[in-house]
C-alpha cells in the first residue's frame, strides 16, 4: 500500500513548522506499510492540536470531547475488535482531564495503539502549561513560573503496568515509522510518546535533542536485540552497576567495545531496566533553571514490549462462554422463560 492512500482530502491545519506534520506524514508512512486497508482502521481523539489527525488521515475517524479519547477508543475496540484502532491524544488532553482515562487504558490493556503528542504546552488554547511543561515555566496560565512538578509519561505507562512503551522525536521520521509499526504489532496498549515542537507557542522545547549536531551526543535509538551503543562516533555504551552508597541500580556511560555495555532486551517482563532507560535524560525537562549535567543520553526508539493477556479479547471471550452456556439465545427464549400473564 501506498502512503498517499491513508491522506484524506482535508487541510492540514497544523500552523506551518508544527511537529506534527512530522508525525501525520510518519502515521501515513506505517499505516501503509503495515498494510491494513483503510475501512479496518479507525482513528479516535480527543481536543487539541494533536487531535485534529483523524481529519487527515483517510480512516474512519471520530473527534470526542476534551480527555475522552481513551474512554471511546475502548468502546470501539471492545465492540468491533476487527479494527485496528489509533488514539491521538496530547499531553494536556491525555494526562490532564483525560489522565485517569488515559491509566486505565494501560492498565486494561486494551489493544489500542496510543499516539501522545509531548510539546510541553496547550497550544490549540494559545499557550497555558500543562501536565509535563517544567517546574518554573513562564506561560500564559504561569506568568510567575509554575509551581508544579511535571509528569513524567514513561512513569504513568510503567506505574500502570503498561506492556508497550515507545519515544519517539518529531525531526526522525524513520524512528517515528519504526515505532508507529511496532505500535501496531504489538497485541496490547501501545503508547509512542511524539516529542513534537509548537513553534508558536513553546518553540525550541526539545531542541537539546532535536538539534542535528546535537541529537547523536544526546541521544540512544533502542532497538531489540542490539548493543546500546550511541555518540557521533558510535564510541559510547551505556552499562548498569549498583551504586556502592544505596546498593541501587543506576546506569553509567561506557566506551562502546566495554564487554558491560547492555543488549536492549524490549520483551524482558521485569519492567526495572526499562524504566531505569526511560527516565534517562529526563532531569533536564523537570525544573527550568535545573543545570543538569547528566551524561546519559535520552532514549528513542521502542523501550518496552511485553506480552499480557489483553481487555478486549478477554471481554468478548467471556460473552462468548456466557452465550454458549445460556440457556436463552433470542429475545423470544428470554421472555419464554419469564413469568407472564395473559
Amino acid at each position: 500500500m501506498e502512503a498517499s492512500q491513508f491522506k484524506s482530502d482535508q487541510y492540514v491545519r497544523f500552523c506551518p513548522g508544527c511537529g506534527d506534520h512530522a508525525i501525520c506524514m510518519a502515521l501515513q508512512k506505517a499505516m501503509a506499510q503495515i498494510g491494513i486497508p483503510t475501512h479496518e482502521v479507525a482513528v479516535i481523539s480527543g481536543i487539541g492540536c494533536s487531535s485534529r489527525m483523524p481529519h487527515y488521515l483517510n480512516t474512519y475517524g471520530f473527534n470526542t470531547i476534551h480527555g475522552r479519547g481513551g474512554a471511546i477508543a475502548t468502546g470501539v475496540k471492545t465492540s468491533h475488535p476487527e479494527l485496528t484502532v489509533w488514539q491521538m491524544s496530547g499531553d494536556g488532553d491525555c494526562l490532564a482531564i483525560g489522565g485517569n482515562h488515559f491509566i486505565h487504558e494501560i492498565r486494561r490493556n486494551v489493544d489500542l495503539n496510543v499516539c501522545m503528542f509531548n510539546n510541553r504546552i496547550y497550544g490549540l488554547t494559545k499557550g497555558q502549561y500543562s501536565p509535563t511543561s517544567p517546574k518554573g515555566f513562564v506561560s500564559k496560565s504561569s506568568p510567575f513560573g509554575t509551581v508544579e512538578r511535571p509528569f513524567i509519561p514513561a512513569e504513568l505507562v510503567l506505574g500502570a503496568r503498561g506492556t508497550f512503551f515507545a519515544r519517539t522525536l518529531d525531526v526522525d521520521v524513520p524512528t517515528t515509522v519504526d515505532c508507529l509499526v511496532a505500535a501496531q504489532q504489538h497485541k496490547g496498549c501501545s503508547i509512542v510518546e511524539c516529542l513534537v515542537n509548537c513553534v508558536i507557542f513553546n518553540n525550541g522545547t526539545h531542541a537539546w535533542i532535536a538539534d542535528r549536531e546535537q541529537r547523536a551526543e544526546h541521544s540512544i535509538i533502542l532497538r531489540h536485540g542490539e548493543k546500546m551503543i550511541f555518540g557521533a562516533n558510535k564510541d559510547k555504551g551505556l552499562a548498569i552497576e549498583i551504586d556502592p552508597q544505596t546498593f541501587v541500580p543506576r546506569l553509567i556511560v561506557v566506551p562502546a567495545d566495554d564487554a558491560r555495555v547492555l543488549i536492549h532486551d524490549a520483551h524482558q517482563q521485569d519492567p526495572t531496566l526499562h524504566r531505569l532507560l526511560a527516565l534517562m535524560g529526563q532531569e533536564r525537562n523537570l525544573e527550568v533553571a535545573a543545570d543538569v549535567q547528566d551524561e546519559l543520553p535520552i532514549a528513542l526508539g521502542v523501550i518496552r514490549d511485553v506480552e499480557a493477556p489483553t481487555y478486549d479479547a478477554a471481554v468478548n471471550e467471556q460473552i462468548q462462554n456466557v452465550r454458549a452456556s445460556a440457556k436463552a439465545h433470542t429475545f423470544d427464549e428470554l421472555t419464554a422463560t419469564l413469568e407472564q400473564w395473559s
